[in-house]
């Protein structure tokens, strides 16, 4: 052998050597299933024909962070269901402590409690925020194990081939399976830990009919699919405080005088439930208890405006137009003016509906209501016809459950 062959034998011996090695990365079964994961980003949504289309899957987001909801989630459950396809949830997490993580378990699992999903429950962690390795796995393993405790169902992680490689650990895969994005492949990078998927995101810029603009493309094995599709339980978490308070954020101008005003009570009585030192100091964004009686609800009043109807106030406030017109003693239930003053029968609808109800208070959320009277965001969603979850407003009346 020439001595110059030889040495170029030996240097790309040398390249091939320093390359990384490579993992077989394919899926955990097959046949693969055509899916897509979608959001409000996507918009109205014509279920029959992404069917049509030949898609299976759906992931849909149902939450971000500690309290926001996609408005669209309940939307997109119902329709695809509706329409024979399989069901995921998937909640991007936001955590930056393992306390927060069981938060936002708890609070993803309060938004899906009560529906029924054919897929494992997903999380999507992928913004750190300077967390370092250790850490991002200790939340992923709190996050996840809570989610499981919580809804009795399996789990997944999605994650991009990037942090599945470097900063998703070998405890996390030896328990959990992984969805994988990778974009512009046959086939996903193997990352040494996991050695085959059940899910495979493989595109940003998909087109399916029935979908306006792009959506995500997916494949999924058998696997992603949960063993038992039965409804998942509305949480049983305890409520954050005693049975008698609630938890308000207070505003910029608010004044313990205002606020004992409001929730019917003392400025003494504010000070003692929250070891105030000071009555005339307390801070914007501070969170204070104020007592409660849901079992003696007063009745409250709506001043007339322009352009109101008695069928409009009353699917607002959750009564009746005949409640509102025999409270009120109003003769024409076709004629309310401006300024008219009507009282809501908040007493007469328990009885007359059979649920409970709930006057939302100033910095409430829905998840907030859902906890205390441990339920699901989604229960009172559906029985409140509410079209954003993210949106409900001081003096609404909310019907609970029974």
């Amino acid at each position: 052998m020439k001595k110059g062959k030889f040495v170029f034998i030996i240097l790309l011996l040398c390249v091939f050597i320093m390359q990384p090695i490579c993992f077989a990365f394919s899926p955990s079964n097959l046949p693969l299933h055509n899916g897509i994961d979608v959001s409000i980003w996507q918009g109205e949504i014509d279920y029959e024909r992404v069917r049509a289309s030949g898609i299976e899957v759906v992931y849909i987001r149902s939450s971000e962070g500690a309290s926001y909801v996609d408005p669209y989630y309940l939307r997109n459950y119902n329709n695809a269901k509706e329409n024979g396809l399989q069901v995921g949830f998937y909640h991007f997490l936001t955590a930056t402590t393992v306390e927060e993580a069981i938060a936002q378990a708890d609070f993803f699992v309060s938004l899906v409690g009560g529906l029924e999903p054919d897929c494992r429950l997903a999380m999507d962690f992928e913004q750190f925020d300077g967390l370092n390795i250790e850490q991002i796995n200790e939340i992923s393993l709190a996050f996840l194990r809570r989610v499981e405790e919580r809804s009795g169902k399996e789990v997944v992680i999605y994650s991009d081939a990037y942090n599945a490689r470097d900063t998703f650990g070998e405890e996390l895969a030896e328990i959990y399976p992984i969805w994988v994005a990778d974009y512009d492949v046959k086939e996903p990078e193997g990352n040494g830990k996991w050695e085959t998927w059940v899910g495979f995101q493989y595109s940003d810029l998909g087109r399916i009919d029935g979908i306006n603009g792009n959506v995500d493309l997916d494949y999924f094995t058998e696997d992603i699919f949960l063993s038992d599709t039965s409804k998942i339980p509305a949480p049983e978490i305890p409520p954050p405080q005693p049975n008698d308070t609630e938890s308000i954020i207070i505003k910029r101008g608010d004044t313990l005088s205002d606020l004992a005003i409001e929730y019917g009570t003392t400025v003494d009585r504010l000070v003692e439930l929250n070891n105030i030192s000071n009555p005339n100091l307390i801070f914007a964004g501070n969170t204070l208890l104020v007592p409660i009686n849901d079992g003696k609800r007063q009745s409250i009043t709506y001043t007339v405006k322009r352009g109101d109807t008695l069928s409009g106030i009353a699917k607002r406030y959750g009564v009746t137009v005949s409640q509102l017109v025999n409270t009120n003693n109003i003769s024409n239930a076709n004629l309310i003016y401006v300024g008219q003053v009507l009282t809501i029968p908040t007493e007469t609808n328990i009885n007359d509906i059979g649920h409970t109800l709930y006057k939302v208070r100033r910095g409430n959320t829905l998840y907030q209501i859902a906890r205390m009277y441990n339920t699901s965001i989604a229960q009172i969603v559906r029985l409140n016809r509410i079209a954003n979850p993210n949106l409900i407003y001081a003096g609404q009346l909310l019907r609970i459950k029974n």
